[in-house]
């Protein structure tokens, strides 16, 4: 049974639930890009409540997810890692992590799928998860071996219900101030919780 998954930037807590739970994972390759989702934003906690990170995109001749190129326009790598040490400074594992982190706004990668890619692959690590994970080469349809297709579901302005997943709320930074954040990106499941994170997927 396949699990269809979009690719996303440090992608929400529901998606490595998925990511996690899954026999097998197929991520889109080929599907259009589409703007204001989690393929290229993630939302984190902040002192003022969530804020959207967003990694500014090239769109070429193909609108297809595997040919989008990242963009170098505003200095965002550098905007967004200041924000996550805003964010997390003071967070508990901020300082344990953020050598694995730091390198994501670092380096430039090209593509948009190859620069997530390697952000999961790190993350999965961080988590100690193993997901069997491959690529689509077409659009894929729906069929009886695609069961699970979450690639429209997981939306941060429109998600779809999803009976599987189950909010448990877990130590944030913020909590006092704004009450438990559902939904963030898995880095603020990482920076509040290390490795028990694996619990709350």
């Amino acid at each position: 049974m396949i699990t269809l998954l979009s690719t996303t930037y440090f992608g929400p807590v529901q998606w490595y639930q998925k990511l996690y739970r899954a026999e097998h994972v197929e991520i889109e390759r080929c599907e259009s890009f589409q703007k204001q989702t989690y393929r290229n934003r993630c939302l984190i906690a902040t002192t003022q409540g969530v804020q959207a990170l967003t990694v500014p995109i090239v769109r070429g001749e193909s609108p297809l997810i595997r040919d989008i190129r990242i963009s170098d326009h505003g200095n965002w790598r550098h905007l967004h890692w200041n924000a996550l040490q805003s964010a997390y400074g003071d967070s508990p594992f901020f300082d344990y992590l953020q050598d694995d982190i730091r390198p994501f706004f670092e380096k430039r990668w090209d593509f948009l799928l190859d620069f997530n890619e390697a952000i999961r692959i790190k993350i999965c690590e961080l988590i100690d998860i193993n997901p069997l994970v491959d690529y689509t080469n077409e659009f894929a349809s729906i069929s009886a071996a695609h069961t699970h297709d979450y690639r429209e579901t997981i939306n941060p302005k429109h998600p779809a219900e999803d009976p599987d997943f189950e909010v448990k709320p877990y130590y944030q930074v913020y909590q006092q101030k704004h009450g438990f954040l559902p939904n963030l990106s898995i880095l603020d499941l990482l920076f509040n919780m290390g490795r028990e994170g694996i619990f709350y997927l």
